[in-house]
């Protein structure tokens, strides 16, 4: 099912009464970023897959965009879906918003995940460059280096016309989307902000991620209380799609202790 709120496209699957999940995706891809862990995940939870302003089938309003923009309009969908209280889980830009709604809004946040992001994520002034650039009508400049982030060399390899998908789906985003959350996170500092998480926090880095490398990642464990961390071997940026049955394992038995197993 498709939902859309005054902003953001989001797409409902799994049981109408099931606890709710929902999944925020990467810079430059959408919702179905998740397709992965779709089934695993959706007959457990109902999971909600929202695109990020200027993503997908989202609005695309003029930038800049703020971290604190892009979680207030995830907040804004959940209260049109009529959604109290939920599991979150977000990977580089997703992970970055669920930060933002666990330290902002801990009443609507149960248990969180967090794949494959930063609290911080500088140099501000090459997010602001790169901006620049995607508003320039050059987001295809900077396609082949970001998709290089996203996956390993053997990956790319091994599973080209997986890596051409996700290049596509960069390409299809709006550049001005694209340039506005690029300036969220060059204005983004969410370290101080972390120790006021108290949502049980399981923590997912990539050890070969070049873009949110494990010693980023482990600094968010290391700042919210209780957090606990994995580094997950052979998986760049896109850990989700690199390791999809791995990153599903932990994600299933963290958002469902009782009865999803050990990962």
């Amino acid at each position: 099912m498709s939902a859309r709120s005054r902003a953001l496209h989001a797409t409902v699957d799994g049981p109408p009464q099931a606890p709710v999940l929902v999944l925020g995706s990467s810079l430059g891809t959408t919702g179905a970023m998740w397709r992965p862990q779709l089934a695993a995940l959706a007959a457990r939870f109902r999971v909600i897959r929202y695109d990020h302003l200027g993503h997908g089938g989202s609005a695309v309003p003029a930038g800049p965009y703020s971290i604190d923009l892009l979680g207030r309009k995830v907040l804004a969908l959940l209260d049109e879906l009529a959604v109290g209280r939920v599991h979150y889980a977000g990977l580089s830009l997703g992970g970055m918003v669920g930060m933002w709604l666990a330290a902002h809004a801990p009443e609507r946040i149960d248990r969180l995940a967090l794949l494959c992001t930063a609290a911080a994520l500088g140099p501000a002034d090459g997010w602001r460059a790169r901006a620049a650039t995607v508003r320039a009508g050059r987001l295809d400049s900077v396609a082949d280096a970001v998709v290089g982030r996203w996956f390993t060399p053997a990956f790319v390899a091994a599973h080209p016309d997986t890596v051409a998908v996700y290049r596509d789906m960069l390409l299809a985003t709006p550049p001005a989307g694209y340039a506005g959350c690029c300036d969220a996170i060059a204005g983004m500092d969410l370290r101080a902000d972390l120790a006021a998480v108290r949502a049980p926090t399981l923590v997912i880095a990539g050890a070969d991620d070049p873009a949110t490398g494990p010693e980023q990642v482990a600094d968010i464990a290391r700042r919210i209380p209780g957090a606990r961390l994995t580094v997950l071997p052979d998986a760049a940026h896109l850990a989700s799609v690199e390791q999809p049955e791995a990153v599903t394992r932990l994600l299933t038995a963290h958002f469902d202790p009782e009865g999803g197993g050990n990962p």
